[in-house]
């Protein structure tokens, strides 16, 4: 056919032999020319019609390559002109587009066959899949264990005696009898402020209540010659009178001067500084050799010399929230006995509460900026382990054990400010119920109220339990874990 498209012929013209004619039709963009050229000769050749626009000829040829031109070129301008080459030339790129649209063919052909295996369904000539199984979840009745009622608080030691060391003398320090950090007994002797002018003002005390002695016992002796010339009348009362009275103001100053002494005692034994009671003392804050400012009263200022805390036993100071206060002091008013005061007390590396306490404080009035009262309790520390400064956590038992439920933490879920667990029926429909929490005992969740015993909880599974779906419950086991509770 020359190169020539047959849908560009009549259903006539298509047969054993070729026509004698070659129109020959280009397509091109807008800016292109589409030309169509008969030749005088062919006898089916009909005249153009119209000038310029798309081309046109009469009968079925012309509707149909009309059709054709107008799906191919939208407004493409068209226009007759001759054509110049040989008429037994093919038309240009008319090859390549048969190339192109046999390699989309076998393409599109491989992607259909090689994935519509996948896309059947199971049995070939089913209309549909079966519908899938309902989501497994992992079930289990709630844990029953009798727990006790108690509130955890966060506590820091402190000492129950704690004194700074000042001395009471002024002087020169000459001596340190300790090491810093060690612990001090009772009545050991820590500093030496030097004692020499305290001995000197004690030697002079001692002498002047020696002289006011010595004038007591002449006034005595002048009274008795006194009142013997009175009774043979060569004294008069006067004498006498004087006598008893130099008698009085001699025993008078040997009083004073046995004060002086004391005085002077008292400032030579302080300027031996000693430990008032048994305990872990500081850093020394003065060396050998300092000059010590002392006062007895504190109305100077006064040299620290070093800071002494006891240790055995200590305190545990915490506070207590208002909403804790009221629920400690309702059940506390239940109860009377050693319970009530009964604290266990957890340092931050234990994870058992080994240690007990007594509780022995109340403040008498909440503090108003932050909303809490002070609370405290004792702490035997025989061990010198526990230093004040340091942090604990206290457990306050208010209530004797009682039945309750536990449960996994994670299968309780927050809807704003309730609490939800999910629940499988004997329809294997979930539904939620709302709980009433507690603390954590043995790693698991305490319910005080909304389960029933023979409850199905999920406790695995919970993002598949959606409220009001079906569910294949399998069966599962709580473990109650008494190393993540300490005492229980």
């Amino acid at each position: 056919m020359n190169g020539a498209s047959p849908r560009l012929y009549r259903g006539q013209d298509i047969g054993g032999v070729a026509p004698d004619i070659n129109p020959t039709r280009y397509f091109s963009s807008p800016a292109m020319t589409v030309t169509r050229q008969h030749r005088p000769d062919a006898p089916h050749a009909q005249p153009a019609v119209g000038g310029t626009g798309p081309g046109r000829v009469s009968g079925d040829q012309g509707k149909n390559d009309g059709r054709l031109m107008d799906q191919i070129t939208d407004n493409t301008k068209v226009a007759r002109e001759p054509l110049n080459r040989p008429a037994g030339q093919p038309r240009r790129r008319s090859w390549r587009t048969g190339v192109i649209v046999a390699a989309i063919a076998v393409a599109v052909g491989s992607v259909y066959f090689g994935f519509a295996p996948h896309f059947a369904p199971h049995g070939g000539n089913k209309a549909a899949a079966a519908a899938p199984p309902a989501p497994p979840v992992t079930v289990s009745q709630p844990l029953q264990r009798e727990v006790s009622n108690r509130i955890d608080f966060l506590g820091q030691f402190s000492a129950v005696d704690r004194v700074e060391l000042r001395a009471q003398v002024g002087g020169t320090l000459t001596e340190i009898h300790f090491k810093d950090g060690q612990i001090v007994h009772k009545g050991d002797l820590l500093f030496v402020i030097d004692p020499r002018p305290y001995e000197i003002k004690l030697a002079q005390a001692q002498a002047a209540l020696q002289t006011a002695k010595a004038r007591v016992e002449l006034a005595n002796n002048q009274l008795t010659r006194a009142t013997s010339l009175k009774r043979s009348d060569f004294a008069t009362q006067e004498t006498v009178d004087q006598r008893t009275n130099e008698q009085n103001a001699s025993q008078a100053a040997v009083e004073d001067a046995k004060a002086r002494v004391r005085d002077a005692e008292l400032d030579l034994d302080y300027s031996r500084v000693r430990a008032p009671f048994t305990g872990r003392i500081g850093a020394r804050q003065v060396s050998i050799g300092s000059l010590i400012a002392g006062s007895r009263a504190a109305t100077s200022p006064t040299t620290l010399l070093a800071t002494l805390v006891s240790l055995d036993p200590l305190y545990v100071d915490f506070d207590m929230s208002e909403s804790d206060f009221l629920t400690f002091s309702r059940e506390r008013a239940h109860i009377q006995g050693p319970l009530a005061n009964k604290v266990l007390i957890r340092l931050s590396d234990e994870n058992d509460f080994k240690r007990d306490g007594t509780l022995d404080f109340i403040d008498n009035a909440l503090d108003r900026s932050s909303g809490t009262i002070r609370a405290r309790a004792t702490v035997p520390n025989p061990d010198l382990l526990l230093a004040p400064g340091a942090f604990a956590r206290l457990r306050v038992e208010i209530a004797p054990p009682a039945p309750a439920f536990l449960l996994p933490d994670a299968s309780v879920t927050l809807d704003q400010s309730q609490h939800l667990v999910m629940t499988v029926g004997p329809d294997s429909a979930v539904k939620p119920k709302i709980v009433t929490t507690g603390d954590l005992r043995g790693g698991l969740r305490v319910i005080r109220s909304g389960l029933e015993p023979g409850d199905r909880v999920v406790i695995d599974g919970l993002v598949r339990a959606i409220p009001g779906s079906k569910v294949t419950p399998q069966d599962g086991t709580i473990h109650y874990d008494t190393s993540a509770d300490g005492r229980g």
